[in-house]
């Protein structure tokens, strides 16, 4: 039996049914990962107080509706907590057989975009626009190229045949993994491809992969990066966002702007902040983007030093609670899974917050629980739920 649904019923008669079965020793319930959860739920709840405080007096995006982002938020997050329990009632070993399936449904959406069908949103074209509703592929990318590298990689071993994959295997594997991030170039969506390296290197490094993958990986990373630039094959706006990383005092009132804006606002908190709903830059709606990239000023601005640092001691108790499942699973499917969202969640909030920093360069790249945003929001939630699950599908024994 694969679903989780095993657990929670196993070793139990008609007698021990409702609330004691809910809360026994080696039910579901008790076997959730609940630091991981808690922190999880406070990130997405206080970013819908920061989400809230960027948006409630912008009426050119809030429709003249303060609550407009709020509301969407909370249902947003809402939605992410019910794909999570269904990602958790299924479990990641039943979603391994769905893996062709999931890996060709992200490929095609993101293909999507490609077509009429996308859109272009702050710059980037990596959206599609139905009627009022937007979905962001490249979120979905993420977790479609965890579950298929895993997949890959470890099938041999888990079955016995081999004690760490080869050569062929992991090819394969990269090959995989080269579709998507090929796709995403071509949008050109660069924040994104950045995320799936990390996610590769972290799911290689898992897997128990020879070195010379990861150092081959990192040098053709470095080769695709400078073939990158002297083809063009970016846009003029993310080429200017690397030029005003370089020389943060380039263009100050244009391109240098949003992070000149975010440096000042972040600096302005000191350590206890202005207080929630009273950041003057906030207010005076003087940092672009503020409810989704640079969601991260709110923080450093109304909440100071102490409330932003909660929000990384958050960000940080998820990856310490995804690396222990990542070290007591059982099977190399699980650690691979696991350790691939390590590598998604800790690059990506690194990536969010030292983009408001001035530490890295303005990729786009939302910060995971807290930035508005569906795809988003729903993404990582569903990667909550292939954590607990492999937490969860355990035995009791190891």
């Amino acid at each position: 039996m694969t679903g989780v649904n095993s657990f929670s019923v196993s070793g139990y008669g008609p007698e021990r049914a409702g609330w004691t079965r809910f809360f026994a020793r080696d039910s579901v319930t008790r076997r959730l990962d609940w630091p991981m959860m808690l922190a999880a739920l406070a990130l997405s709840l206080l970013g819908s107080l920061l989400v809230f405080s960027a948006t409630r007096n912008r009426t050119e995006i809030n429709q003249g509706d303060p609550y407009f982002f709020l509301e969407r938020h909370l249902m947003n997050l809402g939605i992410g907590a019910a794909l999570m329990i269904g990602t958790l009632w299924l479990g990641h070993r039943a979603l391994r057989n769905a893996v062709p399936i999931l890996y060709g449904a992200s490929v095609m959406l993101a293909l999507v975009v490609l077509t009429p069908l996308g859109a272009t949103i702050n710059g980037q074209r990596n959206w599609i626009v139905i009627g009022g509703f937007s979905v962001q592929p490249a979120e979905f990318l993420k977790i479609a190229i965890i579950l298929g590298m895993a997949m890959l990689l470890a099938a041999r071993v888990d079955a016995g045949d081999k004690p760490y994959p080869d050569h062929r295997t992991v090819a394969q594997a990269l090959g995989l993994a080269a579709v998507p991030c090929m796709i995403l170039l071509l949008m050109p969506d660069l924040g994104s491809v950045l995320a799936m390296v990390a996610i590769i290197l972290g799911v290689l490094l898992a897997s128990g992969a020879s070195n010379r993958w990861i150092f081959g990986l990192l040098a053709t990373g470095v080769i695709g990066c400078v073939a990158i630039w002297q083809l063009h094959i970016l846009d003029q706006y993310q080429i200017n966002r690397f030029a005003a990383f370089a020389n943060p005092d380039l263009d100050p009132a244009g391109v240098g702007y949003n992070t000149n804006q975010a440096r000042i606002a972040i600096g302005s908190g000191g350590l206890t902040g202005a207080g929630l709903f009273h950041g003057s830059q906030t207010t005076g709606q003087f940092v672009p983007e503020q409810q989704t990239d640079f969601v991260f000023t709110v923080a450093g601005e109304e909440l100071g030093f102490l409330g932003a640092g909660f929000i990384i001691f958050l960000i940080g108790v998820i990856l310490w609670r995804a690396c222990r499942i990542a070290r007591d699973s059982t099977e190399l499917y699980g650690t691979i899974v696991a350790a691939g969202i390590v590598a998604w969640f800790a690059f990506q909030a690194f990536e969010n917050i030292g983009m408001t920093l001035g530490i890295m360069p303005v990729t786009g790249l939302p910060l995971p629980f807290v930035s508005y945003g569906g795809s988003s929001m729903f993404a990582v939630w569903i990667a909550v739920g292939l954590l607990q699950s492999i937490k969860v599908q355990r035995p009791m024994s190891a």
